[in-house]
C-alpha cells in the first residue's frame, strides 16, 4: 500500500477538493454542526438521514447528498454505512460553482450518482485531494463539476412545516410512521382543527397532509430496508396492508423498487478496510 498523501499549509489554497472515507455502525449519529465549505456525502452501503432546519433527507446507498456551506445539519446512519465525503474548500476559479450549492442556495439536495460520478468520487477519495496545479487532477475536477451539474435531484426530501401545531403532528408521524390515526385525531391531539393543519402542510411543505405522510412512511421504509428488513416487513411497519401496493407506490415515488435497496446493502468490496473517523 502506498503511503498516505500529505499536504502542507502552502498547498491548501490550491486544493479544490478534499476527501475522507469513514465507516460507521448502524445508529451512529453525527450531531448538529455546520461547515464553512460545501460538502458531498456518498454512501456506498447503508443509508444516511440528514436533518436540517427546514426538512430531512434520506440518502440511500449509491446516492449522494450535497450540503451547502453554512447549513446546520445532523446525520444518522441506518445499517452499516460506508461514507465517502468530499469537501470543497477552494473554488477560486469557479469550476464548481452552483454544482455544490453555490449562489445562495442554502438547501441540501439528494442527487443521483451516475457510474462516472461514482468513480470520480472514489478516485478523489483515493487521492485525498484534487490539486488544481496538477494537470490530471484538474481535469478530474472539471469532469466532476460537469457530473455534479448534470446530476438529477431525487425526491428524497421531507420538508417540515414551521407552524407549531402542524410541526407537532409531523413529529408524531415521524416517530410512529405506521400509526393509522386519522388527521382529525392527530389535529385534536395537537390542539388544532383539521383544516388548520391541512392548510399549514399545503402552505409550508407544498404537499397535502396525506401525501406528506405517505412520503414520510416511504422514507422510513428506506431506512428499514437499509438496516436489513425484508420488503414485506418494511411495508407492514409503515402502515401498508398490501405489499404490492407498497412496492408500486415506492417505485412511483422514488423511481426504483425497494428490492434495489436490499441488493445495494453489500457496498463495494474494493473499499473494505478504510479507516473510521469523523
Amino acid at each position: 500500500m502506498s503511503p498516505a498523501r500529505r499536504f502542507s499549509i502552502d498547498d491548501e489554497p490550491h486544493l479544490a477538493v478534499r476527501s475522507v472515507a469513514c465507516d460507521y455502525g448502524s445508529g451512529t449519529v453525527i450531531g448538529r454542526h455546520a461547515h464553512a465549505f460545501g460538502q458531498l456525502l456518498y454512501a456506498t452501503s447503508g443509508a444516511m438521514s440528514v436533518q436540517a432546519a427546514h426538512g430531512s433527507w434520506i440518502v440511500p446507498p449509491g446516492k449522494a447528498v450535497l450540503i451547502p456551506a453554512g447549513s446546520w445539519h445532523s446525520v444518522r446512519m441506518w445499517g452499516r454505512v460506508e461514507m465517502r465525503s468530499l469537501v470543497f474548500p477552494s473554488d477560486r476559479e469557479g469550476l464548481l460553482g452552483a454544482a455544490v450549492g453555490g449562489g445562495g442556495d442554502a438547501r441540501c439536495r439528494v442527487i443521483s450518482v451516475s457510474p462516472l460520478l461514482r468513480e470520480l468520487i472514489l478516485r478523489a477519495v483515493e487521492l485525498r485531494a484534487l490539486d488544481v496545479r496538477n494537470g490530471p487532477e484538474r481535469r478530474l475536477l472539471e469532469v466532476l463539476a460537469d457530473e455534479l451539474r448534470e446530476a438529477a435531484t431525487l425526491p428524497l426530501e421531507l420538508p417540515l412545516p414551521a407552524h407549531r401545531q402542524a410541526r407537532s403532528v409531523a413529529q408524531w408521524v415521524l416517530a410512529r410512521p405506521g400509526d393509522p390515526s386519522t388527521l382529525d385525531v392527530l389535529a385534536r391531539r395537537a390542539g388544532a382543527g383539521r383544516r388548520t393543519i391541512e392548510r399549514a402542510f399545503r402552505h409550508e411543505t407544498g404537499l397535502s397532509f396525506g401525501l406528506w405522510r405517505q412520503k414520510a412512511r416511504l422514507l422510513h421504509a428506506v431506512r428499514l430496508l437499509s438496516e436489513g428488513a425484508s420488503v414485506t416487513d418494511a411495508a407492514l411497519d409503515t402502515g401498508y396492508s398490501s405489499v404490492s401496493a407498497f412496492i408500486a407506490t415506492f417505485r412511483d415515488t422514488f423511481g426504483f423498487t425497494p428490492g434495489k435497496l436490499s441488493a445495494a446493502r453489500g457496498g463495494d468490496s474494493r473499499l473494505r478496510g478504510t479507516d473510521s473517523g469523523a
